[in-house]
């Protein structure tokens, strides 16, 4: 166990400590295979957080261990990995790693980085979004086909606002759908067309699908969480390991596919098969940047014909003037 390995990353030397310890214990696989799973997947993974600040969320033991998400840059930052200093709702602020190149990616790996979690914003700007971020989250009673059903209608209610998205699975039982806009709306802007998208899509399917923040509310249906919109919150990015036994990844599907796709198929060995036959599905993301004029036109509509404002925010964040009361309803006082 007190060996090292040198692995060659895009013309980088990256230092491998431990390359044997054993991360996965149902499935056998090390840190060695863990770093050789993110080479595999270099270009797409980079696509994903490329100049986004980035929290890790750290396995040191694997993912049978204590785990932790490191937001702050770790101190021994090899000079090669530029930072971004982002905001956090108390006002405090971060620098958090801002990955250029697949070798940062194998470094956070080496110290048991098994998920990144990139804003949805690059360092050159921190306070306007660039992507909006669909997180379709089956709740019990649902699962991942209820969650597709909501993605392939979502996929419709995007098309009418002018907008499209990009499907993966969480890594669990769960939809993303991330949409690349232009970096020109804050991020209770942004929040605030997502909350028009869900109100849309709940009104298309109320029996399937809900945005009720209460999780007492939610029954069984798929929530829209809009909150992942919010200051500070950040989804799984593409390829990212999830710390599961069976090592699932969070994969980038074409929209054809998701019918067929199954959570399961996607782990830290057959991704590597897949990449090496299709390449990174989202390539063509970057490619494209929307404008949320409609989305937002939808919101001021809501709010002007059917009195629906703002939704509760998450626990951490400051109380914002028009929010709903921020008490799950069993336990507010009439």
């Amino acid at each position: 166990m007190g060996e090292t390995v040198e692995l060659t990353v895009g013309g980088r030397s990256v230092r491998l400590s431990n390359p044997e310890k054993v991360y996965f214990p149902e499935r056998g696989f090390t840190k060695l295979d863990l770093a050789r799973y993110y080479l595999a997947v270099g270009d797409g993974i980079l696509r994903a957080l490329r100049d986004r600040p980035t929290t890790l969320q750290r396995h040191p033991e694997g993912v049978e261990g204590e785990s932790f998400f490191q937001k702050r840059a770790p101190k021994n930052l090899p000079e090669w990995i530029p930072t971004g200093r982002i905001s956090f709702p108390s006002g405090r602020h971060a620098d958090e790693i801002c990955p250029t190149e697949p070798a940062a990616v194998v470094w956070a790996a080496n110290l048991g980085c098994l998920t990144f979690h990139p804003w949805p914003v690059r360092r050159n700007d921190t306070e306007h979004p660039d992507e909006l971020r669909i997180d379709l989250d089956p709740q019990p009673g649902t699962d991942y086909d209820d969650a597709v059903r909501a993605a392939l209608e979502l996929r419709e209610v995007l098309a009418g606002l002018g907008l499209r998205g990009w499907p993966k699975t969480s890594g669990g039982r769960g939809v993303h759908v991330f949409v690349p806009i232009e970096p020109l709306w804050t991020f209770p802007q942004v929040r605030r067309a997502a909350i028009a998208v869900a109100r849309e899509l709940e009104r298309r399917a109320p029996e399937r699908i809900t945005t009720k923040w209460w999780k007492e509310e939610r029954g069984a249906k798929v929530f829209v969480d809009y909150n992942q919109t919010a200051r500070d919150r950040t989804i799984a990015s593409a390829y990212s390991v999830r710390p599961y036994p069976h090592a699932p990844v969070s994969a980038p599907l074409r929209w054809g596919e998701l019918l067929e796709a199954r959570p399961q198929d996607f782990d830290l060995a057959s991704m590597p098969v897949r990449y090496a036959d299709l390449g990174d599905v989202h390539a063509d993301m970057d490619d494209h940047a929307f404008r949320l004029e409609s989305a937002l036109e939808s919101a001021a509509r809501d709010e002007r014909e059917h009195g629906l404002g703002d939704l509760p925010y998450p626990p951490e964040h400051p109380k914002v003037a028009g929010e709903p009361k921020r008490v799950q309803p069993s336990r507010a006082k009439h």
